[in-house]
């Protein structure tokens, strides 16, 4: 009986990711509006009833989405510290934030549109818990200051610029391959990250750590 319930729990993971994968690669190229549940079941190769069974209205679904997103940008930077060297902790965290834009750019591109539209879909929960995550950054971005391990910057500014310089990677990939003429490959971003972690540190009066390596 055991063996048949952990065959069945298997399936049903199976079949959520598949799901949320075919999810994300529909919503990223039709939008919330333009995404039907039978397309989505369509694209994961299921009956639109199987979808329904795991995600009850397209809104969980989408809601599930935009959380995996946010799961995707987990860092070490989140439990970071007044003790260690920022120069590593953000050199680190831009080259996190760069290997999600190459990995999972549909993910970051549904969550720029979720933004762009007016972040209606995104709940009270996320709005807290992101709001208290934002502070608790910029509490130790404030005391690295105060400990003069980093010179004087605004924090706020310094994630903005961040968070542009490494989705931008992501959510503006078709600009950047017209003007390239070719997609991006991993060396392509190895070369981005390393100049990104130079621009922001550079601009924070802060050099590359030598032991960096993207």
């Amino acid at each position: 009986m055991m063996k048949v319930k952990s065959a069945d729990a298997g399936v049903g993971a199976m079949n959520r990711r598949k799901i949320l994968q075919a999810a994300e690669k529909c919503f990223a190229q039709f939008g919330f509006k333009g995404t039907a549940v039978q397309k989505i079941a369509d694209e994961a190769g299921l009956p639109k009833t199987n979808v329904l069974y795991y995600f009850k209205t397209k809104q969980e679904l989408y809601v599930a989405v935009l959380e995996e997103t946010l799961s995707l940008w987990n860092s070490r930077f989140d439990k970071a510290t007044v003790e260690d060297d920022p120069a590593e902790v953000l050199a680190n965290y831009i080259a996190e934030k760069m290997e999600v834009s190459r990995t999972h750019p549909m993910a970051s591109k549904i969550f720029a549109m979720e933004i762009i539209n007016g972040a209606q879909n995104l709940s009270g929960y996320f709005d807290e818990e992101h709001a208290l995550w934002m502070k608790g950054r910029l509490a130790v971005i404030d005391a690295w200051v105060k400990a003069c391990k980093l010179p004087p910057v605004e924090g706020e500014y310094l994630l903005y610029t961040i968070w542009a310089s490494t989705q931008h990677y992501a959510d503006f990939s078709a600009q950047i391959t017209r003007l390239r003429g070719k997609k991006m490959t991993k060396s392509d971003f190895e070369d981005a990250t390393k100049q990104v972690v130079k621009l922001v540190l550079g601009g924070c009066g802060l050099s590359v750590p030598e032991n960096f390596e993207v």
